[in-house]
C-alpha cells in the first residue's frame, strides 16, 4: 500500500488505565504477557502492506519511544518507518494536543514531503485483527473522501458508542453521540449474522480513511479539535461519508476492567483474538531462554519466555517475560506482567538472607482477579484476592478497579501482606 500513510494516536493521559498509565503512555502499556498495545494497530498495518507509520504522543512518552527504536527497523533498501511524533512547540503553535483531531492537525507538516493518496488515522489502544486493504479498497468503489470503521452493537451497548446512521449504499447520513435512550430509529442495515445477534445500531470504531485533500482542507478549515464528536458530524453534513462495516473482534482498551478481560480472554480454547495465526503481531526480539516450569499444574494459561515457575497451580491467567514464581503458589485468573530484568544469583541470595522478596511472585502466595505490573517485589505468603467484596480506590502500592487489584510498577508487597 505505497498510496497509504498510516497515523496511530496515542491518547491523552489515559487516567482511566491507571496506575498502568502512571509512568508510560498507553501504547506502551504491556499486553499479552510479551506485546505493547502499539504492536497492534503497527502489526495490522504491516500485514496491509502499510510500511509508513506515523505515531502521535504526548504524555510519558519515553517508554514508548524506546520500544519503538528497538522493535521497527526496516532494511537499508525499504522506505518504510514506524517513526514517533510528539507534541512540539512550533512557531505557530506553542500547545499541547487539544485532542485527536488537533493532534494530527499539529502534525501534518511531517506528513506533506510524502507522497501519498490516504491516510489511515488509527487508535492505539484497541485490541483487534483488520486487514485494512479492504477497507480502502471499498473507500475506493465508493468515491468516498472519509471512510470510518464500524462495528454492528446490541441495544445494551448503544450508550457506550458513537452511532453511526447508514443508507442502503452505506453513506454515512447521520451520528449521535453516546445516546442513552430512545435511540430505536438509529438502527441501520445490518448482515443477517448481525441481525440474529440483535447487533442492529453502527457504533464507531475511532478508525478513520480520509484523501489526501480532504483530510489538509478539513484540519486547515475546521478549528474542532476532536475526530468522532466534532469533526466526524460536521463532515457528514458537507462530504461523502462512508461506513466500513467490520464483524470481526475489537475491543476498545480504555478502563482496567476492559483491558483485564482483554488478556484473560487469551486464555479460551478459542480466542476472540487470535494470536495463533498466520497474521504476524510483531515485538521486540528479546533474545530470551525458553521457559522452565517445575511441579505446577497449568489450566489454560498463556506463558510468556523466559519465565521460571514452580508455583503449585496457575489458571486462566497471563504469565509476562521473565516472570519468578515461587512454590505453593496459585494464581487464578490474574495477569502478571513480568520483569524488564532478572536479578543475578548474589541479589537472589542476598533477598532471602535479609528475608525480602524477590522481584517476582514468592511462596505459598494466593492471587486471584489481580494485574502485577512491571518488576513487583512480591513476599512469601501473600495473599490477593480481587473481587466485587473490595472498594474502588487508590492505595500506596495498587489500585482497586472495577474489583481487580492493580500492583503497581516496582511494587514491594512485604511477607504476608493481605489484600
Amino acid at each position: 500500500m505505497s498510496n497509504v500513510i498510516a497515523v496511530i494516536l496515542g491518547g491523552g493521559q489515559g487516567t482511566r488505565l491507571s496506575p498502568l498509565t502512571a509512568t508510560r503512555s498507553k501504547p506502551a502499556v504491556p499486553i499479552a504477557g510479551k506485546y505493547r498495545l502499539v504492536d497492534i494497530p503497527i502489526s495490522n498495518c504491516l500485514n496491509s502492506g502499510i510500511d509508513r507509520i506515523f505515531v502521535l504522543t504526548q504524555f510519558n512518552s519515553a517508554s514508548l519511544n524506546k520500544h519503538i527504536k528497538n522493535t521497527y527497523h526496516f532494511n537499508v533498501f525499504s522506505t518504510g518507518f514506524v517513526d514517533i511524533l510528539a507534541a512540539e512547540q512550533t512557531p505557530t503553535n506553542a500547545g499541547w494536543f487539544q485532542g485527536t483531531a488537533d493532534a494530527v492537525r499539529q502534525s501534518l507538516h511531517h506528513l506533506t514531503p510524502f507522497e501519498f493518496e490516504h491516510v489511515l488515522i488509527l487508535s492505539g489502544d484497541q485490541l483487534y485483527q483488520m486487514d485494512f486493504n479492504d477497507m480502502i479498497q471499498k473507500h475506493v468503489e465508493r468515491g468516498a473522501e472519509i471512510s470510518v470503521a464500524t462495528i454492528p452493537v446490541t441495544a445494551a451497548d448503544v450508550p457506550g458508542f458513537g452511532i453511526m446512521k447508514t443508507d442502503e449504499n452505506d453513506n454515512i447520513t447521520a451520528f449521535i453521540e453516546k445516546p442513552k435512550t430512545d435511540f430505536e430509529e438509529w438502527a441501520s442495515e445490518v448482515s443477517p449474522a448481525m441481525k440474529a445477534q440483535g447487533r442492529l445500531y453502527q457504533a464507531s470504531m475511532g478508525i478513520y480513511i480520509f484523501n489526501r485533500d480532504t483530510i489538509y482542507d478539513t484540519l486547515t478549515n475546521d478549528p474542532h479539535t476532536d475526530f468522532g464528536k466534532e469533526i466526524i458530524p460536521e463532515a457528514i453534513k458537507k462530504r461523502k461519508v462512508t461506513s466500513y462495516q467490520y464483524e470481526g473482534y475489537w475491543t476498545d482498551i480504555g478502563t482496567i476492567p476492559s483491558f483485564f478481560e482483554a488478556n484473560l480472554g487469551l486464555t479460551d480454547d478459542i480466542p476472540s483474538f487470535n494470536m495463533f495465526d498466520r497474521r504476524s503481531i510483531f515485538s521486540r526480539p528479546r533474545m530470551l531462554p525458553p521457559s522452565k516450569i517445575q511441579g505446577t499444574t497449568l489450566e489454560k494459561t498463556v506463558i510468556a519466555d523466559g519465565c521460571i515457575i514452580q508455583a503449585s497451580r496457575i489458571e486462566r491467567s497471563v504469565i509476562g517475560i521473565r516472570t519468578r514464581i515461587g512454590k505453593g503458589t496459585t494464581i487464578e485468573c490474574s495477569y502478571i506482567m513480568g520483569s524488564d530484568y532478572y536479578q543475578t544469583l548474589e541479589q537472589l541470595e542476598a533477598a532471602k538472607n535479609n528475608g525480602a522478596p524477590i522481584m517476582g511472585v514468592g511462596e505459598r502466595c494466593y492471587i486471584k482477579n489481580a494485574i502485577l505490573d512491571k518488576n513487583c517485589y512480591i513476599g512469601n505468603d501473600v495473599r490477593i484476592n480481587g473481587g466485587a467484596h473490595l472498594k474502588d480506590g487508590d492505595y500506596d502500592k495498587y489500585t482497586v478497579s472495577g474489583g481487580i487489584v492493580v500492583v503497581k510498577k516496582s511494587a514491594v508487597l512485604p511477607n504476608g501482606t493481605v489484600i
